[in-house]
């Protein structure tokens, strides 16, 4: 061989080498593996199904034809597709990519209540299918709450039986009192687990203190769809909770389960409601009497929010951070955690959101011998009016001026806290509320919407809107620096009735907010025009 062949052979040699260590150095290329195959039910092919990479966001929708192609899957690694289309459990199988003609086969639910199923408790330990057992990080959250404690509530029953929260004795209003060998509806969205089978007939005090006769994991999530009325986009207004919620509790020998995800096994399945705003209407908007009581699910339909769909869930069930649902050994798969809510359903127990529902400015000016201050305060975080729901609950504004000594200037002029304000009434300030009077009585403000009531003022600040008050007050004789100070406190119920009753709820300061005035002495009267 010639020295010539010898360099051709060396060059082509290094060449090679050159190019596999290229090869060996390049970035993997991205997957392109497929699967596809066909969703069928027992008709044939089922067209518009969703089909998932489990506990992914790679999905797609079944053609006309029932075909589907899930794409960008990596060769060789197995992974797990789901189905899913209302009225079906969800179909799912291992896969390993690439991979076609395979068939998903939708099983479908029941449509009829079966009444002789037997609620399964919450509590981790109590029986093999209790809900703690797989989501012990869910149950905790759910038994904090308001839903949680519904048919334990002293506060409930002490209006329900009218009675003292510690007791038997009689103290105010109660249902009980006014209809005295009836149940009343209350158990209708207290107690749905047991007024699911008896609308009118179910009486709280026979149900107190159980579990599963109240707002219960394996209640919620037996509800597979709510009854709205087309005219408003709400539910009927005298058919509270079960009454307009679709239970489908399962046959003998069956189970279903509606939840948030298309990716669940069989016996789950997917119900898109549990994750809007509607699934919370059939308790939290009804009328008594054709007035209107809770209208929160109506307050938040004519909302910004609505059109924003942004949901009651947003914030009354935010993620806390969690990756999964439900304990990886018993099948739960890591999820992005803005996916995962919580069930803490916070409401007005929850200080720090109450918080973040208002926003309060206060400015001040000298209008001649006058010290002026304005307060502005903005419902900037609730998607309904603040407060909402319970006739009782309230806020009120109370707006102070100190003098330099910080002895209270005198007030002179603008509105004051009402006379059933408590403690506050009659200082500078206001009272926000939706306040009733009784129709045979001429009581007012009462609780008792049980009875025939009217609303005869409702001033409480709708989403994004504002309520603007202002206050005069006399300035120091020898001028000086003032302070004005303003503090919005919410309040469960009308604090002479709270107290009467044992309410130990405390006062919540809602928002505070100042501004500080330099005033001169001697100032010029305003003359009167």
């Amino acid at each position: 061989m010639s020295g010539q062949q010898w360099i051709q052979l060396f060059t082509i040699a290094v060449m090679i080498m050159a190019t596999g260590a290229w090869l060996m150095d390049r970035p993997s290329a991205a997957p392109s593996a497929t699967v596809s195959g066909m969703v069928v039910n027992a008709n044939g092919p089922v067209a518009g199904a969703s089909v998932r990479v489990r506990a992914s966001d790679n999905v797609t929708s079944t053609d006309d034809d029932g075909r589907f192609t899930l794409a960008s899957l990596v060769e060789g690694q197995e992974i797990e597709i789901a189905a899913w289309t209302n009225g079906y459990y969800i179909a799912s199988a291992y896969i390993t990519p690439p991979a076609s003609g395979i068939t998903l086969v939708l099983r479908p639910y029941h449509t009829t209540d079966h009444s002789d199923y037997e609620w399964v408790s919450p509590i981790a330990g109590t029986s093999p299918g209790a809900c703690g057992n797989c989501h012990p990080m869910i149950v905790p959250q759910w038994m904090s709450n308001a839903h949680g404690g519904a048919v334990s509530n002293r506060r409930f029953f002490s209006l329900y039986n009218g009675t003292h929260i510690g007791g038997t004795a009689q103290v105010g209003p109660g249902y009980l009192n006014d209809f005295p060998g009836t149940a009343g509806n209350c158990a209708n969205c207290h107690a749905p687990g047991a007024a699911v089978d008896g609308f009118f007939t179910t009486n709280m005090n026979q149900i107190r203190d159980a579990i599963t006769a109240g707002i219960h994991c394996d209640y919620c999530h037996k509800v597979g769809g709510v009854y709205l009325n087309p005219a408003t986009q709400s539910v009927y207004p005298n058919a509270p909770g079960v009454q307009s919620q679709r239970v489908l509790r399962p046959p003998e020998g069956d189970n279903i389960f509606f939840g948030p995800y298309d990716d669940i096994h069989d016996p789950d399945t997917y119900m898109p409601t549990m994750t809007e705003s509607d699934f919370c209407a059939p308790c939290h908007q009804f009328s008594f009497w054709g007035t209107p009581i809770y209208e929160s699910h109506a307050e938040w339909l004519a909302s910004p929010y609505a059109e924003s769909d942004v949901t009651c869930q947003n914030c009354h069930m935010p993620p806390t951070g969690a990756n999964y649902f439900a304990l990886p050994e018993t099948g739960g798969l890591e999820h992005p955690p803005q996916q995962i809510p919580s069930h803490l359903q916070l409401g007005v127990a929850s200080t720090d959101l109450l918080q973040t529902t208002v926003a309060m400015t206060v400015s001040a000016r000298q209008v001649f011998d006058k010290i002026e201050a304005t307060v502005v305060i903005t419902n900037s975080g609730a998607g309904h009016h603040v407060p909402t729901d319970h006739p009782g609950r309230h806020m009120i504004l109370v707006v102070t001026a100190a003098d330099p000594q910080g002895g209270m200037l005198p007030f002179v002029s603008g509105p004051t806290v009402p006379e059933w304000g408590g403690t506050q009434a009659r200082w500078p300030g206001k009272a926000f509320a939706k306040v009733l009077r009784d129709v045979e009585s001429g009581e007012s403000p009462v609780v008792s919407y049980w009875k025939r009531t009217l609303i005869v003022n409702d001033n409480r600040i709708p989403a994004f809107e504002s309520d603007i008050s202002r206050y005069r007050f006399a300035p120091p004789q020898n001028g000086g620096q003032v302070q004005i100070r303003a503090r919005l406190i919410f309040r469960r119920l009308f604090q002479p009735l709270a107290e009467a009753k044992g309410w130990d709820s405390p006062d919540i300061i809602m928002a505070e907010a100042g501004a500080s005035l330099s005033t001169y002495p001697d100032a010029p009267a305003q003359q009167d025009q």
